[in-house]
């Protein structure tokens, strides 16, 4: 079975479009230069429907102590995802401080870059494998770019993973049967405007997913 994470969201009814869909997580991003930036107490909000039915991420970028304090605090997720340049040992000591699970996302282009992702098997929980940003850009993430999933071919991934970066309605099917991912991770691809989901979009992304997943 493949599950899916829709991430980014900002508005009620894309929470209500993902739950409704089957959606298995739901990300809420606070980052700097990202559109899709909400505020710790706005996200509370947003996922007090979705709690105890779905998981919630928490999307941070190099964050300090006091921002994932605060995160942790007003939103209590079930996941923190860190999706910069966090060092193994930085992924440490959130896990143990915080002992709610570690999901490291990783720019990716290579074999070799996901070969790399392996220096975290002993500190995060799960590895999130995305397309590296453009070279004009100070966004992270979110950037609707697809890496080739070629480089996955080779690779041993001693971790869970999840596959993001370019994914779409049109494409999904395409990108299990290809890379036989488990887990994906979907934003750009199934938005109308940044960080405002697309109703249409999100139920043939998951129609599509969920359909290819129960073949393989």
């Amino acid at each position: 079975m493949v599950r899916v994470k829709i991430c980014g969201l900002t508005e009620p009814a894309g929470v209500r479009t993902a739950l409704d869909a089957g959606a298995d997580y739901l990300g809420f991003v606070f980052a700097q230069n990202s559109p899709r930036t909400i505020t710790p107490a706005e996200a509370a909000a947003l996922a007090e429907p979705a709690r105890g039915k779905v998981k919630i991420v928490a999307v941070l970028v190099n964050p300090g102590d006091k921002q994932v304090k605060k995160v942790v605090d007003q939103l209590a997720p079930d996941f923190i995802q860190l999706h910069g340049r966090e060092t193994p040992e930085r992924v440490r000591t959130l896990w143990k401080r915080y002992h709610i699970p570690v999901i490291k996302s990783f720019s990716i282009s290579s074999a070799r870059d996901v070969t790399d992702t392996n220096r975290y098997a002993h500190t995060a929980s799960m590895f999130l494998l995305d397309a590296k940003a453009p070279k004009d850009t100070r966004q992270a993430g979110g950037h609707g770019l697809a890496f080739d999933w070629r480089a996955l071919l080779s690779a041993k991934l001693d971790k869970p993973w999840i596959l993001a970066g370019g994914l779409t309605p049109d494409n999904v099917a395409k990108a299990i049967a290809q890379t036989h991912a488990r887990v994906l991770d979907v934003s750009t691809g199934v938005e109308s405007a940044p960080g405002i989901k697309d109703a249409q979009k999100i139920a043939a992304f998951m129609l599509a997913a969920k359909q290819t997943g129960e073949v393989l």
